[in-house]
């Protein structure tokens, strides 16, 4: 009978000790700076000044998240903020989702303002607005499993007819 016990209590606890563990894998890179840090990187790339956290930004976004938490869609707030948005894995960090932002810099022609034809280039652009100095982001874990991420930006950039930097920043 003890064995019983010593076995159900062992499928029990296992999976929490996995989970417990797995905690600062998914966690990690998702802290303020973190996230500062990582976008500050994409900026001084191009001579843009740094943003830094905002806690009213970073408050919409958590009230954002929290709400695609059930459904974990890649659907705009359509906030008063600039914004860009993540989907991965459940422990998908969020220096990557950053990342993956900056990664559309490829795709950018500063030049002509504008992206390479069938390329999206707009979450990258969003992150060395000039103008945009304040954000706050947020993770949360989706109930399917997956891991939503939110960045906002404030004030929002992507404005039409004007470049993410200019005149005096580095165009590389």
């Amino acid at each position: 009978m003890n064995l019983f016990k010593y076995i159900s209590l062992s499928l029990i606890l296992s999976p929490l000790i996995i989970n417990f563990l797995m905690l600062p894998f998914s966690f990690a890179q998702d802290s303020i700076k973190d996230f500062v840090d990582a976008h500050n990187a994409a900026r001084a790339q191009v001579g843009v000044g740094p943003v830094h956290w905002n806690k009213t930004v970073a408050d919409y976004a958590h009230q954002y998240a929290n709400k695609r938490i059930n459904d974990c869609n890649l659907v705009h707030s359509k906030g008063p903020y600039g914004e860009n948005i993540a989907w991965g894995s459940s422990n998908l960090a969020g220096t990557v989702a950053v990342r993956m932002w900056v990664s559309e810099k490829q795709f950018y022609n500063y030049d002509t303002n504008s992206c390479v034809r069938g390329k999206m280039c707009g979450h990258y652009t969003q992150v060395v607005w000039r103008n945009s100095v304040r954000i706050g982001c947020a993770k949360v874990r989706c109930k399917s499993g997956g891991t939503f991420i939110i960045c906002n930006y404030d004030p929002r950039g992507n404005i039409r007819g004007q470049r993410p930097y200019g005149e005096g920043t580095l165009q590389l």
